[in-house]
């Protein structure tokens, strides 16, 4: 299905790594000019050679730091300098510590909020006005399921991920009549390095081994498996895409009918 991306300029903070990175390479497929942005300019260096030559598209790098609002300032206006334009965000940056009330620091608190959260208020805030001024445009802020699921052992990524869910219904209704669609998209467990490390965090809080760990993940998943960040990124495209016109204010989970807590012992 041609999705109708092609040739539109699509920013994804968190661009170089996981889902963000997945994505890229599917908008890239896609035709669009992809502006991926991160903080690792390393990285970012990688994942343009990766990217290159993946489809008929075009992708350029932009080193910044989404907790820095002027950071984020400065990208949007150098990949608007680059392309012209803005048609599509797509926000992945962020992550967030799993662990119990009582292990919980007050650093770890506000890293969540402030990257996770005031980093995804940043980057619509420094997009929205550019959009406008385009005549609208889409926005897709991907968001963990445990924002629409509470779990006792992620606190500091629910709390986040339930801030940003209810923000993004507020821009939904507020940037509808300016022809600019917000949706989340919320996955459940993906198998990123980021999970690993969530995995790793879990066997140790909870005293079980790996092998054990990874069992309670999977009990917890009807569909027996972990997500793959390019089942999530196909979801992100058709969401940004004209083909998701009238969709707006929407929380779409890709979690494989998880219901359970994720795991509980």
């Amino acid at each position: 299905m041609d999705l109708g991306l092609k040739g539109q300029t699509v920013l994804i903070t968190g661009g170089s790594r996981g889902i963000g990175f997945s994505t890229a390479r599917l908008l890239v497929e896609e035709g669009c000019k992809v502006a991926i942005a991160a903080r690792d300019q390393g990285r970012l260096d990688e994942a343009v050679e990766e990217l290159s030559g993946a489809g008929s598209g075009e992708v350029a790098a932009f080193c910044g730091d989404m907790t820095d609002a002027k950071e984020v300032e400065r990208v949007v206006d150098e990949v608007i300098a680059r392309f012209s334009a803005i048609d599509v965000l797509v926000t992945c940056a962020g992550s967030s510590p799993g662990g119990l009330l009582e292990e919980l620091t007050e650093e770890q608190w506000a890293s969540s909020l402030g990257l996770k959260f005031m980093g995804y208020v940043r980057s619509c805030r420094a997009v929205i006005p550019r959009m406008r001024e385009n005549g609208g445009g889409s926005i897709v802020l991907v968001v963990g399921n445990d924002g629409l699921k509470p779990s006792y052992w992620e606190m500091t990524a629910g709390a986040a991920n339930a801030a940003v869910i209810n923000f993004a219904l507020s821009l939904a209704e507020q940037f509808g009549p300016a022809g600019i669609r917000v949706n989340t998209v919320n996955p459940g467990p993906v198998d990123t390095g980021r999970w690993d490390l969530l995995e790793a965090a879990f066997s140790r809080d909870k005293r079980v081994d790996r092998e054990r760990a990874h069992e309670l993940v999977l009990k917890s998943l009807p569909l027996n498996r972990i997500c793959t960040p390019d089942e999530v990124a196909n979801l992100v495209a058709f969401v940004a895409s004209p083909r998701a016109s009238y969709i707006n204010g929407a929380h779409i989970p890709i979690d494989g009918g998880q219901r359970k807590s994720l795991m509980d012992l």
